[in-house]
């Protein structure tokens, strides 16, 4: 049965490798206690007490709500799966909710650490050099997913009016404004593709014109921010993040945000009013009399 749900999931979902490894970690588990808990191999006589008491189990192992989470969520999934095919009457976790989790506050890279960056960033003036800058450009310039900076199609800027069309989730539309060097960025690259003959879709492409992956972003992003900045992390998505601080940082509403950012309430840009609040703090220090 687990064998065949993960080929599903391969299939159906097309998830990396990794993800389908950790889901198959995920059920072994499961399946590891359910045998200790109940003698029993038998999925079909699982029932929600199981389940709960799994959840209990990895609690007391001091695991976090998250990986918790994760792991529940892996379960649901196989147990939808064995109710799709059949092959049970009742699904177990039903009913069963994920844990509360503590919201992180998202990390940012400061603003004179990324005027830094741009100002000493050396990449040759050839296909890879402008390609990317221009990925780099466009996720702290445009705050959006790798995902949708894949699919970014040459069509959907407007260099007149400055501004890009993104499809986010769902395949959700919006506008987002581009700045003056990223558009200078856009148009040198887009010479260098029509130079090379590359007839892309795509904006961001590989050398030999196929669509771009996500590893390979990964990849310029670590590769460019870890030789200038010094962070925890160094993923496309510490752009996103540093992007969205900047913005509130200068006076931006956070209704604006949430519309750059794509996100579908105004609860999932909140994270980023932690950051201001700290950055008022400083303000206040340094400007109040009885600070």
């Amino acid at each position: 049965m687990k064998d065949a749900f993960l080929k599903y999931l391969s299939f159906e979902k097309r998830l990396s490798s990794h993800t389908i490894t950790s889901y198959s970690n995920d059920l072994d588990q499961f399946l590891l206690f359910y045998k200790s808990y109940s003698f029993s191999d038998d999925l079909i006589k699982v029932d929600k007490r199981a389940v709960r008491s799994w959840v209990v189990e990895l609690s007391l192992q001091n695991l976090s709500p998250r990986s918790i989470n994760r792991k529940l969520a892996t379960l649901k999934s196989f147990f939808k799966y064995l109710i799709k095919r059949s092959l049970i009457e009742s699904n177990p976790t039903s009913g069963i909710n994920s844990l509360k989790t503590n919201q992180e506050i998202p990390q940012f890279i400061k603003e004179k650490d990324m005027m830094f960056l741009f100002d000493n960033l050396e990449l040759n003036q050839d296909f890879k050099g402008t390609r990317d800058l221009l990925i780099l450009e466009l996720l702290y310039g445009t705050g959006i997913r790798i995902s949708e900076l894949i699919n970014l199609r040459s069509s959907y800027i407007n260099f007149t009016k400055k501004e890009v069309k993104v499809l986010g989730k769902r395949n959700k539309e919006r506008i987002i404004p581009l700045h003056d060097n990223a558009i200078i960025q856009i148009k040198k690259f887009i010479k260098i593709k029509n130079d090379l003959s590359l007839e892309t879709s795509e904006l961001i492409c590989t050398e030999k014109g196929n669509k771009t992956y996500p590893m390979l972003i990964s990849r310029v992003v670590k590769k460019h921010l870890s030789s200038l900045i010094n962070s925890k992390k160094y993923n496309p998505h510490l752009l996103r993040h540093t992007f969205a601080t900047h913005i509130l940082n200068k006076g931006g509403d956070l209704n604006s945000i949430k519309d750059l950012l794509g996100h579908k309430s105004l609860a999932a840009t909140q994270i980023y009013t932690h950051n201001s609040i700290e950055k008022l703090k400083e303000t206040y220090k340094k400007s109040h009399p009885r600070a």
